[in-house]
């Protein structure tokens, strides 16, 4: 469990519900955390601690890697680091920066935790003016302090100009946690819903897991108000993400500019690729390839999650119309 058993804050608990089904009884806990709402369903039926402490542990857990990890949070260890204070990195901070370092060699450098100037000077980041198309100028001074070949390496201070962004990988590694945690108190029915998904075993009534996926729709901000297909769960531990170019983005002179940025090239990508689903062991590696996906565009991609083993749903446009692709495993229906 490294250090989820230390993490506990006396903090008041975010609302809990449950249901029971054929002797199963589930709690729910939800709120918002690293700037998205969250969701976390658990069968409490073989906890080794009551549900009303779990929910606690839980809620914790979620303080804590927020006020690491989110950039939305002025006072997270991120924003101090960002503006180039001095920080004490803990172990959160330090064990998803070996993450970001394997998701930038798998992802063959595509998703990159320290391109976060380049997101900052598009607007897409944390800082920064909204809808900004910079010059070829600024984009090359950028890529000077952006990306890993430059990065310093210091988690106790930035060197000047650098930044860390973890929105490619934060919220599915905060799943993970969540999902390690139950799992160490006995759970094994779950679904944890953090932006991203990790599930496991079985729904509150009895039968596996099933997941919407959205309809890359240009400003579908309401999560199942449009769905392209539902994913099926085969009743084992997965981490599910979908990362799209339908929720941020700005149009300027007719042109579309997504918050997908290539930090290979400063820019973001124009491909016809809309969205990318991918299915992984877990929560943190689902949400690094979806991103990955995004950035590679189509005919790339199918490529990627072929070579990679990973199973994955594409969204792409042809014509003005949305067409699917998806590889063999991916258990979807329409």
């Amino acid at each position: 469990m490294r250090h989820l058993t230390l993490i506990v804050a006396a903090l008041a608990l975010t609302a809990a519900v449950s249901c029971e089904s054929s002797g199963n009884k589930y709690v729910e806990v939800s709120g918002f955390t690293q700037g998205v709402e969250f969701s976390v369903k658990f069968n409490t039926k073989a906890l080794k601690i009551s549900p009303e402490q779990a929910t606690h542990y839980i809620d914790s857990i979620l303080t804590v890697a927020d006020s690491t990890l989110s950039g939305y949070n002025p006072g997270s260890m991120l924003s101090r680091y960002n503006r180039g204070e001095k920080v004490e990195p803990n172990w959160i901070m330090k064990d998803i920066f070996d993450r970001s370092k394997d998701a930038f060699e798998i992802s063959d450098h595509t998703v990159d935790v320290t391109a976060a100037p380049l997101f900052d000077l598009w607007g897409f980041g944390f800082t920064g003016e909204d809808d900004y198309v910079p010059s070829e100028e600024e984009i090359a001074a950028t890529m000077k302090i952006s990306g890993m070949q430059n990065f310093s390496g210091d988690l106790s201070q930035a060197a000047p100009g650098q930044k860390l962004n973890f929105n490619a990988i934060g919220q599915g590694y905060t799943c993970d946690l969540i999902a390690e945690y139950l799992y160490s108190i006995g759970a094994t029915d779950m679904l944890v819903s953090i932006g991203e998904i990790y599930l496991d075993g079985l729904n509150p009534a009895g039968k596996n897991w099933t997941v919407a996926i959205d309809s890359p729709i240009d400003g579908n901000n309401e999560p199942g108000e449009h769905v392209q297909g539902y994913w099926h769960s085969d009743g084992k531990a997965h981490g599910l993400v979908t990362s799209g170019n339908y929720r941020k983005f700005f149009v300027r002179d007719g042109q579309k500019y997504s918050h997908t940025i290539d930090p290979r090239t400063g820019r973001p990508v124009q491909h016809n690729l809309l969205s990318a689903t991918v299915l992984a062991d877990d929560s943190c590696t689902a949400d690094a390839m979806s991103t990955a996906c995004m950035v590679l565009g189509l005919e790339k991609a199918k490529e990627f999650l072929q070579e990679k083993g990973l199973e994955g749903f594409l969204v792409y446009d042809e014509a003005g119309e949305f067409h699917t692709w998806c590889t063999p495993g991916f258990n979807i229906t329409y």
